[in-house]
């Protein structure tokens, strides 16, 4: 009977690792290794709560980012943070992930480069050539607020690992709403988010 009982319980913990708010794999590490001791009717309950708790919105508050673990990586992670630090530390941390799930769009996209560093500093030194504002605006990319950095760093993390990207449609280009770039004209625009505009580029424009 006991045995049934934790088989069973693991089962249910793998079945809603897809359901489970982006980042919460640590949490997942904990109750499977409960698990293994065999686990209580506490920890079953915990897991109960888990069941009911919403898909990835609940990770887009600040207090469920502060009390993710800092994270750290290799020269992508440090190139999407430093993106996300540039371009998006004023924004939501709603509104920050948007801007991940844009790079990442580009990733993926046959049109740009296939590395996140690829696309970030793609056209970087050419005159009105690059992608990020802040590749080619002259000034020196410091880091002057390493608790901001801390955060961007934390989703940098969650999204290189391949979180779902529900925010923007599939987007590839973004803007702040105090602009408007030629091609906002064009493209179909995905999702508003915070200060930015989001917007997909389209397989073949019409030719009029």
């Amino acid at each position: 009977m006991f045995r049934t009982l934790c088989v069973a319980a693991f089962a249910a913990i793998l079945s809603i690792a897809t359901a489970i708010p982006v980042g919460a794999d640590t949490v997942i590490a904990k109750l499977l290794g409960q698990e293994r001791r065999g686990l209580t009717a506490m920890s079953q309950t915990r897991v109960a709560s888990y069941l009911k708790a919403p898909a990835a919105t609940s990770g887009y508050t600040r207090d469920w980012l502060d009390a993710q673990t800092p994270a750290k990586g290799d020269a992508n992670w440090r190139c999407l943070s430093e993106a996300l630090y540039f371009e998006a530390r004023g924004e939501t941390v709603k509104g920050q992930f948007a801007v991940a799930e844009v790079i990442l769009n580009r990733v993926d996209s046959p049109r740009y480069p296939d590395s996140i560093c690829g696309v970030i500093n793609q056209g970087t030194g050419q005159i009105y050539g690059c992608q990020f504002t802040y590749t080619c605006d002259g000034r020196a990319e410091i880091i002057a607020e390493p608790r901001a950095f801390e955060r961007v760093g934390k989703i940098a993390s969650i999204m290189a690992r391949g979180a779902k990207r529900p925010l923007t449609g599939g987007a590839t280009h973004y803007h702040t709403r105090s602009v408007n770039p030629n091609w906002s004209r064009v493209f179909p625009r995905t999702a508003t988010i915070g200060y930015h505009y989001f917007y997909k580029q389209p397989t073949r424009l019409s030719q009029n």
